[in-house]
């Protein structure tokens, strides 16, 4: 069983109390610290349990002779495509457009089409979003944060 459940019930409670806008504001506030921290992790090719992502297969190059040398995922992990909304229920953070499928893709590491003439690959599973435990901190700490201002 877990020991902070007690904890986390009362919380549950706390957050219940609050009014909708002030909730709003704190799933707002939660959705843009785990979207900076989902984007730090992804830029340091880990999973949300800090394993490092599984390496990219080499690339059959017919123009250039060299390897791929740019990270995976600079533009995924950009604001314009990474999406963090907080509402009265909940803290989203979310891909967006047409980047949505190649997330969905290499997350449960499906099949695709790299290009639109080319064979189908079979994509290593690498998670773009989850919870870390520090990320669960994170949450902890900004919800302790919204109560502290709201008895101030």
């Amino acid at each position: 069983m877990n020991e902070f459940r007690p904890f986390e019930d009362k919380l549950a409670g706390l957050i219940a109390s609050l009014s909708p806008v002030a909730r709003r504001r704190m799933t707002a506030e939660i959705a843009k610290q785990l979207r900076a921290s989902q984007q730090q992790r992804i830029r340091r090719q880990q999973a949300p349990d800090g394993t490092p992502y599984a390496a990219r297969k080499r690339q059959q190059v017919k123009g250039k002779k060299g390897r791929v040398k740019r990270e995976m995922f600079t533009k995924l992990r950009t604001n314009r495509y990474m999406k963090a909304k907080g509402t009265n229920e909940a803290a989203l953070v979310e891909f967006t457009g047409r980047v949505q499928r190649i997330a969905r893709v290499h997350q449960e590491g499906l099949k695709d089409k790299p290009g639109r003439n080319q064979k189908e690959v079979v994509y290593s599973p690498r998670v773009l979003l989850g919870i870390s435990r520090d990320d669960e901190y994170l949450m902890t700490k900004l919800i302790v944060e919204a109560f502290a201002r709201r008895i101030d």
